[in-house]
């Protein structure tokens, strides 16, 4: 069980640090988006900041009951999300980017949720409500491009 308690810390703050970066790209993107096509996508991610910043809380919490340590900045690995461009007019590139993140966020949420399998039901638990919840963005996001793409 501490093997597994330590996997369990390990892919919680794996999980934070994804979180984390999430909510670094939207405020960017909520913030340097321009055009009136935009509009709808800033108020979208920038509603999101907030859940995602709440999702990071619960994880963090997690991760403290199981004897783990929240990491701070320097420990948090980002990078592993497509940045924001300087072409604050790439509203397609957004809505890819914000998709590629949901999809790594539902598949690493999976991975955490068989990982704690008959294990771990409390991390579990809180690894499907928050999959639920990336699923939802991810399904909203999908419909954002499809209305780009058919533009």
């Amino acid at each position: 069980m501490a093997d597994n308690k330590e996997q369990v810390i390990s892919l919680l703050s794996t999980a934070y640090s994804m979180e984390i970066e999430t909510v670094l790209n939207y405020l960017a993107n909520s913030v340097n988006l321009d055009g009136v096509r935009a509009e709808e996508i800033k108020k979208s991610l920038a509603a999101d900041i907030t859940e995602e910043i709440m999702h990071a809380q619960q994880l963090g919490r997690r991760i403290k009951q199981l004897g783990g340590l929240v990491p701070g900045a320097a420990a948090l690995t980002l990078g592993n999300q497509i940045q924001p461009n300087d072409k604050t007019t790439d509203v397609v590139g957004v809505i890819k980017a914000v998709i590629d993140a949901e999809e790594q966020a539902c598949a690493h949420y999976n991975k955490v949720i068989k990982a704690t399998d008959g294990e771990d039901y409390v991390s579990q638990d809180l690894c499907i409500r928050l999959l639920a919840d990336e699923e939802e963005h991810l399904i909203l996001f999908r419909g954002f491009l499809k209305e780009y793409e058919s533009a």
